[in-house]
């Protein structure tokens, strides 16, 4: 008697992706997207360099430097943007840390309360920083390097943020009680042990805090500070072409710190691939 075998059902076979189609494809979404934002930046370099009948002049770009009250402004911006991050860092590399070594029940609190500035808009902050600064005034002087202290606050997001990555890709704990039975004290744990393992975190937050405050404007401008960007919202009413090349070169050095953020950010997974 012959035995029949059921012919047993064949999965359609699956069609082969093309290689070259996915290159492709972010080939065209790359030069679309880079064009979107190129096309913004050339229009602001044409614009700032238009001299008188359809001439090309650097008029607008040497007026940067001839402007001392826009050399200063640009100044006290750099001083801030420096006070700003060391601030910021100083605050929550070690909060955190502690948060995560000896109170982790409060994580999602100081969480919370890092990421409330990103809810409330900035015109909110400066009506209830306005009666604070009254007393800074009165305390520090009126110095427009006390906006430090509002800054801070501003990017504690951000910080927050990129920080909060940096300590969750290592084993703190491990590491901090390693540490503590050879004999090392809370300061040396934090600067020789928790630092270097998040230094490009830190990277990350320093970077992110100076493009915030080199763009800020309400805050300085409602509390009466002049830094750079209410001083090229005051150019911008006499002179746009110094305006435009202005904030052309803010924009400009922005993108630099975002390339500087990638490339330490690739040169750290390059690192840590190899020893692995």
């Amino acid at each position: 008697m012959a035995v029949t075998r059921e012919a047993v059902p064949q999965e359609p076979a699956k069609p082969r992706r093309r290689k070259g189609s996915g290159g492709a494809l972010r080939a065209v979404v790359l030069v679309v997207l880079g064009a979107y934002f190129a096309l913004p930046l050339v229009a602001m370099a044409e614009f700032s360099t238009r001299g008188a009948n359809g001439t090309r002049s650097l008029q607008s770009w040497s007026g940067i430097v001839t402007d001392p009250d826009l050399v200063e402004a640009i100044w006290v911006s750099a001083q801030l943007a420096l006070l700003s991050s060391l601030l910021v860092l100083a605050l929550l590399v070690p909060t955190m840390a502690w948060i995560r070594l000896r109170l982790p029940a409060l994580r999602r609190v100081v969480e919370f309360l890092c990421l409330l500035p990103v809810a409330i808009p900035a015109i909110v902050l400066v009506v209830g920083m306005a009666p604070l600064y009254a007393w800074v005034d009165y305390f520090l002087g009126d110095s427009p390097l006390t906006l430090a202290l509002a800054y801070a606050v501003l990017v504690l997001p951000f910080a927050h943020r990129s920080l909060d990555a940096g300590l969750s890709a290592i084993d703190l704990k491990t590491l901090a009680e390693a540490a503590r039975g050879l004999g090392a004290g809370w300061g040396t744990v934090l600067l020789r042990i928790v630092v270097p393992n998040i230094r490009t975190a830190l990277i990350s937050a320093a970077l992110l805090s100076v493009a915030l405050v080199l763009g800020e404007f309400t805050i300085a401008s409602l509390l009466n500070f002049d830094t750079l960007q209410v001083r090229v919202n005051l150019i911008g009413k006499r002179d746009a072409g110094v305006s435009i090349a202005v904030s052309l070169l803010c924009l400009l050095f922005a993108f630099a710190l975002l390339l500087l953020l990638s490339s330490a950010g690739s040169g750290r997974r390059r690192a840590t691939a190899e020893e692995g």
